[in-house]
C-alpha cells in the first residue's frame, strides 16, 4: 500500500515537471513566434505587391476620400468647378490677390490653376505676403526652414519639435520641388551667432494635403538653440536615394527606403507608400482597406479609413463640432501656445459636413441579424427592404436590388429589353404564394443592360431597371423599401468578410422555394482555383461556406449579396450571377462585383442618387 502511494506521488511529481516543462516550451515557442512576427514587420514584407501595380496615390478614390474641392471620376479625384463647392465657409485670399468666398472655392480654383495658391484667411489686402525659404544649406534644395507669416513683420525659423516628413514634404512642394522632401536632416552651415544665441521659432501643424505651408497652422513657441530648429533636404532627381534592392518606388518617381513603407507616415509625398499594405508598423493604424494612417488620426472626428473603423468606439472625438474656430481654440488650449494663423485643416473638416448625405442601407426594422452562420432561413418583414422579385408570367425567375428613387439593379442575364412589358417588379414581398400586405407591384419603364455583357462568360452581368410610376403618381412609390448603398470602392470589403445572400431560388435538391430565404456566406479570395479560365477577378466576386451548405441557386440570379460595414450600413456588394453544383464544397457562388460598376451605374441613375462620398 505504501509502495503504491510512493509510486503515485512520484508519478504526480513527474507529471508536474512535464507540465512545467511544457508550459516553458509553449512560452518559448510563443516568444519565438512573436520575435519572428516582429522581424517580419518590415516595409517590404507588409507591402501588397499586386496592389502596387494599380499605382494608387492620394488622388485614388478607391483608397482615399476626395477633398471637398474634388470629385471622384473613374477612380481618380478630379477638380470640381468652384461653384460646385459648399457655399458655407470662411473667406480667403489667394496668391493671385483674389478673394474667394470659401476656402473650398479657392482650393478648387487652385486645383484647376496651380499657380493660385492659398495665401491667408480673410480678404486680400495690399500688404502681406507669406514666404518660405531655406537658409545655411550647401545647395538650393536644403537648409534651415525660415518663414514670414502674412501679418508678421519679421522672418522666423520653425521648431524641430513640430517638424516631420509631413511638414517637410509640404515645404518642399511649396518651394517647387514636386517630389517633396528627401529627409529632415542635413549638414548646414550655421553661423556663429546662431550657434551661441537662442532664437525664437514657430511650431507648425500640417495634414500633408496642403500645397503651401501657408495652409498649415502656426503657433508661437519658446526660444530654442540652433539645434532645435527644423531643417529639410528637398528631393531632386540627383538626390542620393536607396539602392534598388532597398528602395520603395513611389508613384511620383521618388525612391524611399523599403523600411519606411506602411508605417503611417507619408514619406513619398503622394501617399503611395501607405496605400497597399497587409499590415502596419510603427505608430500607425491599419485600415482594413489596406491603408496605414497615423495613430493620431484615430478618433479625431473625421473618417480617414474609407471603411470607417478609425472612428468606431470613440467617446471624445470631435464629431458634431461647430465651426472650425472652436477646434482651433481647443488645440491652442492643449498646446498652451498662441495660434498665429487660421486652422484651415479644421475648415476643411467642417466643409465636409456640408456635403450631401444619403439615406441607404440602414433598416427601420428592429430585427437583429443573427450572429451565427445559418442558411435557408425564412426572412421576416423588414429584414431585406432592398430585395425585389422580378416576375415573368406566373413565376419569379430572378431577384433584384432596390438602390433608390425608381431604380433596381439586377443581372443582365435576367432581363431582355424586348420582354420589358412582361416583367412585374414586386417589392416588400416575403411569400409569393401568400403575398403580404406590404407588397407593391411595379412595371418597368426602361431596361439598361451593360453594353459589354457577354452571355457566354457572364462578364459584365449587370443591368438596371427603371420603374414606372403608377397611375396618378408623378414617380414610383415604394413605401416599405429602403435602398441598399452602392459601393464606390472595391476595398470596402475583403476576403473572409461575412455577407448575406437572399432570394427565392431553388434548394439543393431542386425543390421550389416560395418564401424569401437568406444565408450568411464569406467572401472568398482567388476563385480562379475553383473556376480556372472562367473567373474574372476585376468584374466578379465569389462567396460561400467551407462545406457549401449556404449558396445561391437557380432563381436567385439578379438578387443581392449584401455586406454590412462597421457602422451597420448595408452595401450591395454583389449581384447573383452564376455558379456550379449549388450547395457543394469548392463550388462557391459567383457574383457581379458591383463596386467595379459604380461609374456605370452613376452615369445612368445620377451620381447624387447613389453617392455619399467623393461627390
Amino acid at each position: 500500500m505504501k509502495l503504491a502511494r510512493v509510486i503515485l506521488l512520484l508519478l504526480c511529481f513527474y507529471l508536474s515537471l512535464c507540465k512545467d516543462k511544457g508550459e516553458k516550451q509553449k512560452k518559448k515557442l510563443q516568444k519565438k513566434t512573436e520575435l519572428t512576427l516582429t522581424s517580419d514587420l518590415s516595409g517590404e514584407n507588409l507591402v501588397e505587391k499586386k496592389c502596387l501595380a494599380e499605382k494608387y496615390t492620394h488622388l485614388s478614390c478607391n483608397k482615399v476620400f476626395c477633398q471637398p474641392w474634388q470629385k471622384c471620376i473613374d477612380g481618380i479625384c478630379m477638380c470640381k468647378l468652384p461653384y460646385q463647392c459648399p457655399k458655407n465657409g470662411t473667406m480667403v485670399c489667394s496668391t493671385n490677390r483674389r478673394t474667394y468666398p470659401t476656402y473650398c472655392q479657392q482650393k478648387s480654383f487652385e486645383c484647376l490653376r496651380p499657380e493660385a495658391k492659398f495665401l491667408n484667411s480673410g480678404e486680400c489686402t495690399s500688404e502681406g505676403q507669406f514666404t518660405v525659404s531655406l537658409k545655411y544649406g550647401n545647395t538650393e534644395s536644403e537648409g534651415i526652414v525660415e518663414v514670414k507669416l502674412v501679418d508678421q513683420d519679421k522672418k522666423m525659423f520653425i521648431c524641430r519639435k513640430s517638424w516631420s516628413m509631413t511638414q517637410a514634404n509640404v515645404a518642399c512642394l511649396d518651394l517647387g520641388f514636386q517630389q517633396g522632401a528627401l529627409g529632415t536632416k542635413g549638414r548646414f552651415n550655421i553661423p556663429g551667432d546662431l550657434r551661441t544665441n537662442s532664437t525664437e521659432c514657430l511650431n507648425v501643424h500640417c495634414r500633408g494635403l496642403e500645397t503651401s505651408l501657408a495652409e498649415c497652422t502656426f503657433t508661437s513657441a519658446p526660444a530654442h538653440s540652433y539645434q532645435g530648429l527644423a531643417g529639410v533636404v528637398c528631393y531632386t532627381p540627383n538626390a542620393v536615394a536607396p539602392t534598388n534592392d532597398d528602395a520603395f518606388h513611389c508613384v511620383n518617381g521618388k525612391h524611399i527606403p523599403q523600411k519606411k513603407a506602411c508605417d503611417g507616415i507619408n514619406d513619398c509625398g503622394d501617399q503611395s507608400d501607405e496605400l497597399c499594405c497587409k499590415g502596419c508598423q510603427g505608430k500607425s493604424f491599419f485600415c482594413k482597406s489596406g491603408v496605414c494612417i497615423p495613430n493620431q488620426y484615430k478618433c479625431n472626428g473625421e473618417v480617414d479609413c474609407i471603411t470607417g473603423e478609425d472612428e468606431i468606439g470613440c467617446e471624445n472625438n470631435l464629431k458634431g463640432a461647430g465651426p472650425p474656430e472652436n477646434e482651433g481654440l481647443l488645440r491652442a488650449n492643449q498646446e498652451e501656445t498662441e495660434i498665429l494663423t487660421a486652422d484651415m485643416d479644421a475648415e476643411r473638416k467642417w466643409m465636409k459636413s456640408f456635403l450631401p448625405k444619403l439615406s441607404c442601407g440602414v433598416k427601420n426594422s428592429t430585427h437583429i441579424r443573427r450572429k451565427r452562420v445559418v442558411g435557408g432561413k425564412p426572412a421576416q418583414v423588414g429584414d431585406f427592404p432592398w430585395q425585389v422579385a422580378i416576375k415573368e408570367g406566373d413565376k419569379i425567375n430572378c431577384g433584384g436590388i432596390y438602390i433608390g428613387a425608381c431604380w433596381v439593379l439586377t443581372a443582365a442575364h435576367c432581363v431582355r429589353t424586348s420582354k420589358m412589358h412582361r416583367y412585374q417588379i414586386w417589392t416588400s414581398l416575403l411569400d409569393w404564394l401568400r403575398p403580404n400586405s406590404e407588397l407593391v407591384i411595379q412595371s418597368a419603364k426602361q431596361i439598361i443592360i451593360h453594353e459589354n455583357y457577354d452571355g457566354s462568360t457572364y462578364q459584365n452581368d449587370i443591368a438596371l431597371i427603371e420603374l414606372r410610376a403608377r397611375t396618378n403618381q408623378r414617380r414610383c412609390s415604394l413605401p416599405h423599401s429602403i435602398p441598399a448603398c452602392v459601393p464606390w470602392s472595391p476595398y470596402l470589403f475583403g476576403p473572409n468578410d461575412k455577407c448575406i445572400v437572399s432570394g427565392w431560388g431553388r434548394e439543393k435538391d431542386n425543390q421550389k422555394v416560395y418564401s424569401l430565404k437568406w444565408g450568411e456566406v464569406h467572401l472568398i479570395d482567388n476563385c480562379s482555383r475553383f473556376y480556372p479560365g472562367r473567373y474574372f477577378e476585376k468584374e466578379m466576386e465569389c462567396a460561400g461556406t467551407v462545406d457549401g451548405s449556404i449558396d445561391a441557386c437557380k432563381g436567385d440570379s439578379g438578387g443581392p449579396l449584401v455586406c454590412m460595414d462597421v457602422n451597420n450600413v448595408t452595401y450591395v456588394w454583389g449581384v447573383v450571377s452564376w455558379g456550379e453544383n449549388c450547395g457543394k464544397p469548392e463550388f462557391p457562388g459567383v457574383y457581379t462585383k458591383v463596386a467595379n460598376y459604380f461609374d456605370w451605374i452613376s452615369h445612368h441613375v445620377g451620381r447624387s442618387l447613389i453617392s455619399q462620398h467623393n461627390v
